[in-house]
């Protein structure tokens, strides 16, 4: 049994079903959220609630981050009432945002400087993943968060994946692979562009391509997404899609590294914002493929 006092902070659609699990093995979590209507749908599972970071958190004990964006990371952990002083030494912040490697660097030296310890620890998965405890964990840091967390990420998910001490390694990993899928995504957006303006159908192609030679659960679920257009609820927005990105473009060019596709991604991105499509899941890139192809007239409801 883990007698750790955890603290949560950040309940969107990922982070929600996280903390719930953890509460659902027995651990005694706080939970804050900016929005405290998010926390408190969490109070019948078992949660307290704060009214700041710092109030989430007990001295030498665990925060727990699944925040939007490296602004909300450094809020919650440096500003006002943030958890930086209150977790002190001997405490542990587990850092699960998609974030820039550099903020987790600068964290990570604070944290050590204050006396606590830092993980980096993004996931891969969509909120339905994090409810059944199926997300894929990277993490870098030292070897004893490592140590300290692995029981509480086994909560979590499938599987804990290790890329070393840099605690912005799996920061850049996580991005890595967020590249990757919205790569694959344009590529089966055009593929069934090219289908359904030879007529085939678009579910077909997609059933036909995820049974076979793209037998995975990238080309499987975002196949039929994208098939059926079924871009609301977003498991994860467009607007955020948007950040990664950037902050994928931003790693590229500190390290030198020519990346074309993600210039391609990144207009697919910003067309798709003028069209005031951000609170659409990530995969309605698609739609700009399928107005260039006049499959879909530009006038059509977002």
């Amino acid at each position: 049994m883990i007698a750790e006092k955890i603290g949560f902070l950040g309940l969107g659609s990922m982070g929600a079903p996280m903390a719930r699990n953890l509460l659902n093995s027995g651990l005694a979590v706080t939970v804050y959220n900016r929005t405290r209507t998010h926390a408190e749908t969490l109070s019948l599972d078992g949660a307290e609630i704060a009214d700041t970071p710092a109030g989430a958190i007990v001295e030498g004990g665990i925060a727990i981050t699944m925040l939007a964006h490296d602004a909300a990371l450094e809020a919650v952990t440096l500003g006002p009432d943030g958890i930086l002083e209150k977790l002190g030494k001997g405490g542990l912040h587990i850092s699960m945002s998609t974030v820039s490697p550099e903020t987790s660097k600068k964290l990570a030296a604070l944290h050590a400087a204050n006396g606590s310890l830092f993980l980096s620890a993004p996931v891969f998965g969509r909120p339905e993943a994090a409810a059944a405890k199926k997300l894929w964990i990277c993490q870098s840091g030292s070897g004893e968060a490592k140590q300290r967390a692995e029981a509480i990420l086994d909560i979590l998910g499938q599987g804990i994946h290790d890329f070393g001490d840099d605690p912005g390694a799996a920061n850049v990993v996580k991005l890595s692979g967020n590249f990757m899928i919205l790569a694959a995504i344009e590529s089966m957006a055009e593929a069934q562009a090219l289908a359904e303006k030879n007529g085939i159908d678009r579910a077909a192609l997609a059933s036909f391509f995820g049974q076979t030679i793209f037998s995975c659960p990238i080309y499987q679920n975002y196949g039929r997404t994208l098939a059926e257009r079924a871009y609301e609820p977003a498991g994860f927005k467009l607007a955020l899609g948007m950040k990664d990105v950037r902050l994928v473009r931003d790693v590229a060019e500190a390290a030198m590294v020519a990346m074309p596709l993600a210039d391609l991604l990144h207009a697919r991105l910003l067309t798709s914002l003028a069209k005031k499509r951000g609170n659409l899941d990530w995969t309605a890139i698609e739609l700009v493929t399928a107005e260039d192809a006049a499959l879909r007239s530009m006038t059509a409801a977002n």
